[in-house]
């Protein structure tokens, strides 16, 4: 059975760091990709990051809003994948969640392409 279990979300302060993990158990396969979304209260579920398990896709990171501040990697067991939150502003407020595309390689910004979620972290920072 695929799950994912995402840890690390809290309450910080602007311009602090966090880094999420993404618990991966059940993977008993070499294609996959997993993402990091998150969903702030009246908001639409937002794509930030993706790593594929193909270095030939690599990773991705999304919206404008994170590039350069949140780095997507997993450990060498390959069994967590991290979301590493750098300068944190109100605005990156919100549910985390991983999310996983089975049986396939390519990253999508699109959450109906993802066929296993996590519960999700909340994630608080404040001004």
């Amino acid at each position: 059975e695929v799950r994912l279990v995402e840890s690390g979300g809290g309450l910080v302060q602007a311009g602090e760091s966090l880094r999420l993990s993404c618990a991966l158990s059940g993977f008993t396969f070499e294609d996959y990709a997993i993402g990091w979304f998150r969903q702030a209260p009246g908001k639409r579920r937002e794509a930030v990051s993706c790593i594929s398990s193909s270095s030939r896709f690599g990773s991705t990171s999304y919206p404008d809003s994170v590039k350069g501040r949140f780095t997507i990697s997993s450990n060498g067991a390959k069994d967590t994948v991290y979301l590493q939150m750098n300068s944190l502003k109100p605005e990156d407020s919100a549910v985390y969640y991983c999310a996983a595309i089975v049986l396939a390689t390519k990253c999508s910004p699109y959450p109906a392409e993802y066929n296993t979620w996590g519960q999700g972290t909340q994630v608080t920072v404040s001004s």
